[in-house]
């Protein structure tokens, strides 16, 4: 595992799991949430961030976290595993509520991005299993003959994993 893509629900533990991998195994960890969003939560153009992508994925070794449905293809091709948190919504919610709660008004996902109350984001991790999974799983369907796929139930499973690369 050198080029490591993670991507499920807001809330699922992806960047936790990518510093995590990143500490044990040695690697770059790109969080794409530090390079999407400007400061006042400013969207990158979609022009500007599918290079942006190839740029940041350019390197021979790296962990990546996010999910960005929409350039699934940029990482999926360029990773030898994908890691995907099907984690439960009602967890995720939970989670990431209590991130907001936690860290309200600190930049947690991005600088200049600070962490609020959002009705529509709660409402797109609501729509995630429904909207957004069926996109991972239509992605790694068109790549799952050049990576290995690792698939979390639970957060549970990211910790059995994360024990299993230590004790070999």
């Amino acid at each position: 595992m050198n080029r490591i893509a993670i991507v499920g629900s807001p809330g699922s533990g992806k960047t936790t799991l990518a510093d995590q991998l990143g500490a044990s195994m040695g690697l770059a960890v790109i969080h794409l949430d530090n390079y999407f969003w400007h400061p006042g939560w400013v969207e990158t153009p979609h022009e500007e961030w599918v290079p942006r992508q190839l740029e940041l994925l350019s390197g021979s070794s790296w962990i990546v976290d996010g999910t960005y449905s929409q350039t699934l293809d940029i990482r999926f091709e360029r990773a030898d595993t994908v890691i995907f948190f099907n984690i439960s919504k009602w967890r995720c919610l939970f989670r990431a509520l209590f991130r907001s709660v936690t860290h309200f008004g600190q930049d947690v996902q991005a600088k200049g991005c600070p962490e609020h109350f959002d009705p529509a984001f709660i409402k797109f991790i609501y729509s995630f299993p429904r909207v957004v999974k069926p996109k991972i799983d239509q992605a790694i369907a068109r790549h799952s003959s050049n990576v290995a796929v690792i698939k979390f139930d639970s957060p549970h499973d990211a910790t059995r994993f994360l024990e299993s690369l230590r004790d070999p």
